[in-house]
């Protein structure tokens, strides 16, 4: 129920494009968000029944609500994400990064020093970058090193100390790493013209310093110097070598920020492209914690405006997967084929493997994390009331109706607990008939854990269809636990997942972690079943043979199946051979009970 107060805020709130506050009863902000309609977006929060718990709560607390009117969505967008950053109140999603990640910077001086720094320092020099991969940085770096010979030092080369002959050249000068700006043996311009050269390599353009390279070594070979004109080749084979690593998509695609996002119940992960003349020129991927239950777009939306201000990002047009509004300054693709969208697919696997990456740390560094992630995607991904901590799944095993066996397996959060699984001979059902197996086996185990008074699981696993499923049904029913507990059936064939009373079954993402644990669950059991039938088997051949051979008893029938392996070599062995054995008196009565037989 609203308060009097509260729904007097919410009647006035205005039908515009805004930013709201949430303030607690001490004054204190709780959340901050923004709105195409101020108006229809805040009182949706008072309206609905929230299903996430946190929302709830959230809703519970509000005391007081704040909007700032804004003139367009995209201003809303830009408004909300200061605010959270100034305010970073307890309910927003926070898109910190506390890295400091390098910079290429060109130095506001006289003959520029072009140099890598993590320390942006506003004085007027040109950076660029973040560069989140050190590696990359330093590759250009070297890239451009090799290109053009710039100086190293930190000397103050004004025209006054150079013309006062202040400086002398270094080692630097005499190896060719640098042309002597310091003495005169350069102009100014003639250096520049190089360091704006490396400014559009830095960008991406790579074109005009490839066809000045190739200007230039035509030039020298017009004047048969030969050896200059092989330098300025390799020159353009270390351009074209780069460029062609560098190169994922179509060179067409050019000043373009790629974004993609792939989520789960707590953390959200979204990588970002920039792509100049096909090429990805930076690129970085960043975790966020859920705080509420954001969707998708929200998020995206969010560390769009983010990012782009974190890496000062100015290109016109983005890549998504799907539809964003980020206002209508940027033109917004989802591509649906093509190269824009194979681009767009890689930045998504990016996301991908960095979030299989920190799953990886995780069950490493804080395994009850790790634990909880799948607990609570399991529990989605099944659409079950409770988390499944204790699982259990059944599987059947006979031949033809011979030696019926069952097996229960036991999962404690996503991990087998074998010394909680147990296994069954059936008693009550003759021939093969796997549902009754099912009805008698599932009765047993369950009657037992209500009469000791032990823990029932959340969820019950049966491996079969709907017959399987059917018959652990009945005994539930019989037990009073039809509602108490949590059942499904896994088919083999397809890896359907069924339910009580729905004949749609369940198709879960073949990659997803759900399915995974599902599967494991039933080839344990399954494993668990056979190897008890194989067991009961072995030993039903040896009694109804072997030990039917007056004198020979137990120890030395072990002996012989460990030497033999089987009960048919032994009954084709000579009795040299199992004398060597079991001695000249056991030996005999066993060759003699199969030849005299014969």
């Amino acid at each position: 129920m609203v308060d009097s107060q509260l729904s007097l805020q919410i009647k006035t709130l205005p039908n515009t494009p805004g930013v709201y506050q949430y303030f607690d009863k001490d004054d204190a902000i709780l959340y901050v968000g923004k709105a195409k309609n101020l108006k229809k977006r805040v009182s949706s929060y008072f309206t609905k029944n929230h299903d996430y718990g946190k929302t709830r709560v959230l809703v519970k607390k509000i005391a007081v609500i704040k909007h700032i009117v804004v003139a367009t969505e995209t201003d809303a967008l830009l408004l909300e994400n200061n605010l959270i950053k100034k305010y970073q109140p307890r309910y927003n999603v926070m898109l910190k990064d506390d890295k400091t990640y390098p910079w290429i910077c060109i130095k506001k001086e006289a003959f520029p020093r072009v140099f890598l720094t993590r320390n942006v320092i506003k004085d007027g020099s040109e950076y660029f970058g973040p560069y989140t991969s050190v590696k990359t940085a330093k590759a250009l770096l070297s890239l451009v090193k090799e290109l053009y010979q710039l100086r190293t030092c930190a000397y103050d080369l004004s025209q006054k100390n150079i013309k006062a002959q202040k400086y002398k050249v270094c080692l630097e000068y005499h190896i060719k790493n640098c042309k002597g700006a310091c003495e005169s043996l350069q102009t100014e311009t003639d250096y520049l013209e190089g360091v704006n050269a490396i400014r559009n390599i830095i960008k991406g353009h790579f074109k005009d310093a490839a066809v000045k390279f190739k200007d230039l070594m035509l030039q020298f070979s017009a004047k048969h110097e030969f050896e200059e004109a092989q330098k300025i080749k390799e020159k353009i084979d270390l351009l074209a070598n780069y460029q062609a690593k560098s190169t994922v998509v179509n060179p067409s695609i050019s000043n373009v920020d790629v974004f993609s996002i792939i989520s789960d119940e707590s953390f959200a992960y979204v990588n970002f492209f920039k792509i100049m003349n096909g090429a990805i020129i930076q690129s970085h991927t960043t975790e966020i914690k859920k705080k509420l239950d954001e969707d998708d777009k929200h998020l995206l939306e969010l560390s769009i405006v983010e990012i782009r201000q974190r890496f000062n990002s100015q290109s016109k047009e983005i890549y998504v997967p799907f539809k964003v509004d980020v206002g209508d300054q940027m033109k917004v693709t989802t591509p649906k084929l093509g190269d824009k969208k194979r681009i767009v697919e890689l930045s998504l696997r990016n996301a991908k493997y960095y979030r299989q990456e920190r799953f990886k740390q995780i069950k490493i560094v804080d395994p009850d994390r790790h634990t909880n992630r799948i607990m609570a995607q399991m529990q989605k991904d099944l659409r079950l009331p409770k988390e499944p901590r204790y699982i259990e799944c059944f599987d059947n095993s006979n031949i033809q109706g011979t030696h019926p066996v069952a097996a229960c397996v036991v999962f404690k959060d996503g991990k087998s607990s074998k010394k909680d699984y147990r296994k069954y001979n059936i008693k009550t059902v003759v021939g093969p008939d796997d549902f009754g197996s099912m009805e008698e086996v599932v009765h047993r185990r369950y009657k037992r854990l209500l009469d000791e008074g032990q823990e029932l699981p959340q969820l019950i696993v049966i491996d079969g269809g709907k017959g399987q499923l059917s018959s652990a049904l009945k005994s539930l029913e019989i037990l009073g636990l039809r509602k108490k507990i949590a059942i499904i059936g896994i088919a083999k064939r397809l890896e359907e997942i069924f339910y009580p009373d729905d004949s749609i079954p369940l198709y879960l993402d073949k990659k997803s972690e759900t399915l995974k644990i599902i599967q494991q669950l039933r080839n344990e059991a399954h494993r668990f079943a056979i190897t008890f039938h194989r067991n009961k088997r072995s030993k039903s051949a040896i009694q109804t043979e072997l030990e039917q051979i007056s004198g020979i008893g137990k120890q030395t029938i072990v002996t012989l199946l460990k030497h033999f392996k089987s009960a048919k070599r032994v009954s084709e062995a000579s009795k040299l051979a199992l004398e060597k054995i079991i001695g000249n008196s056991k030996a005999t009565k066993v060759y003699n009970y199969y030849h005299i037989k014969e």
